[in-house]
This record gives structure tokens, C-alpha cells and sequence, in this order.
């Protein structure tokens, strides 16, 4: 287990995964290769996810297959995802459900294993919270984004005595998927970045997001925001 750097910006104490290679996801993504060659994932356009998982099948020696929505200008992610050596497979239309199916199509056409949206598994909450109590942070609030909530559940069972928040930065959460944390919506959709830039490398999509609401909403004591990755580079 190699413990997340924590580094303070503007009193708040910031686990930085944008210093680990991949980001969060690619602290358990390595499971879903341990019985596949080839994983495939169907991805938002700016979901990062991509190049995560990119990331961890290049370590590997491994393949990854990337879905995600046809566009004129395809987005940093999925060339970034393509540079580490992901295969990146447009669809059009461009919806995700069409992705979706799409993606599960190929798996059973060529045998390739297909990872959970969000790629929500009990390993994941497992390796996010060990690599969280590994921190050595006690804090007393938490903060982080949520798109599927596999991070806030895994930071409720790595600090269930603090105070918690998720920021929303797409579909509705429902209060079980992220442990009984307090839910900020954030008012622009998924699609669109966040209206200012954090002080650290972070996904404008995602946890910048969430960045801008905690720095306004915070409470007191020791405050923890778990970054997940950086921009796609």
C-alpha cells in the first residue's frame, strides 16, 4: 500500500492523487486484470476513468479499450488515454446508454472483461480506505466529489467519525450510494468545467468542482478534500 501524499493549500489539508500514477481509480483498477488480458470500459467524454485505467494496463503490459461518445474534437481524455496505449473506440450517437451498449457488445463478441460504470466494486472502497487510514489524518470533515460514490464510501469506512460531504458533479446521488454524506449539488453540468482553479493540479470536470464548494462551505477543525487526479495532460 503506498500512502497518498497530504499537502495543505489555503487551510485545508488535500490528499494529492493527482501525485499518483493514474490517479485514485488506478489504487485498485490492477484487480479487474487478474483474470483479463483486455478490459473495457464505457466512459463520459470527460471522464477519468479513461486514462486511469490506461495507466494501470500499460503497467501491466495489458490492454485497454476505451468507449466513449464521438465528438469533432475528441476530449484531452481520450487522447491522453490513447497516448498511454489505450485502444479508444468513438460511438455515435454519442449517448451513453448507446456507449454502453456498444461496449457490452464488444465484450461478448471478443471476450474481453467489462468494468462497472464507475467501476464500482468492494475492492475499490477496500484500496481507497486502507490507502486513506494509511494518510494517517484524523480529520474532522471530509470532502470529495462523487459521480458514482465508490470514493465516499470508502472515505465513510476509513473516517466514520467525521463529518462528511460529497459535492454532485453529474447524475443525482441518492444518500445510501455515498454513505449518509451531506450532498452539494454543483450548479453547472458535468459537461462543463468548474468556474475557477484550484491551487493544485485537479479535473476541472470533477474534483475542481468540488474544491469550489468546500472552500465556501467548510466547517471547522481539521479539513481533508481528497483529490482523485489531475487534468488530462
Amino acid at each position: 500500500m503506498i500512502a497518498p501524499q497530504v499537502i495543505e493549500h489555503e487551510g485545508i489539508a488535500v490528499v494529492r492523487d493527482d501525485l499518483f500514477p493514474g490517479g485514485t481509480k488506478a489504487r485498485f483498477l490492477p484487480v479487474l486484470f487478474e483474470d483479463a488480458d483486455e478490459v473495457v470500459y464505457a466512459s463520459p467524454a470527460e471522464g477519468g476513468a479513461q486514462t486511469a485505467l490506461a495507466t494501470v494496463a500499460a503497467q501491466l503490459g495489458k490492454k485497454a479499450t476505451i468507449f466513449v461518445a464521438q465528438r469533432a474534437e475528441p476530449h484531452p481524455r481520450a487522447l491522453m488515454a490513447k497516448r498511454l496505449g489505450a485502444l479508444v473506440m468513438q460511438v455515435s450517437p454519442g449517448y451513453l446508454t448507446v456507449v454502453q451498449a456498444r461496449a457490452r457488445a464488444y465484450c461478448e463478441f471478443t471476450g474481453a472483461k467489462l468494468a462497472p460504470f464507475g467501476v464500482d466494486l468492494p475492492e475499490a472502497i477496500e484500496a481507497i480506505a486502507a490507502a486513506a487510514q494509511a494518510s494517517g489524518e484524523k480529520p474532522d470533515e471530509v470532502w470529495c466529489a462523487s459521480g458514482s460514490g465508490v470514493l465516499a464510501r470508502a472515505l465513510a469506512a476509513a473516517f466514520p467519525q467525521a463529518r462528511r460531504h460529497v459535492v454532485q458533479v453529474g447524475r443525482d446521488l441518492d444518500p445510501a450510494e455515498v454513505a449518509g454524506a451531506t450532498i452539494h449539488t454543483y450548479p453547472r453540468p458535468f459537461g462543463q468545467g468548474a468556474r475557477i482553479k484550484p491551487p493544485f493540479p485537479s479535473d476541472p470536470h470533477y474534483d475542481a468542482k468540488a474544491w469550489e464548494i468546500a472552500k465556501a462551505r467548510h466547517g471547522a477543525g481539521r479539513v481533508l478534500f481528497w483529490n482523485v487526479t489531475g487534468p488530462a495532460a
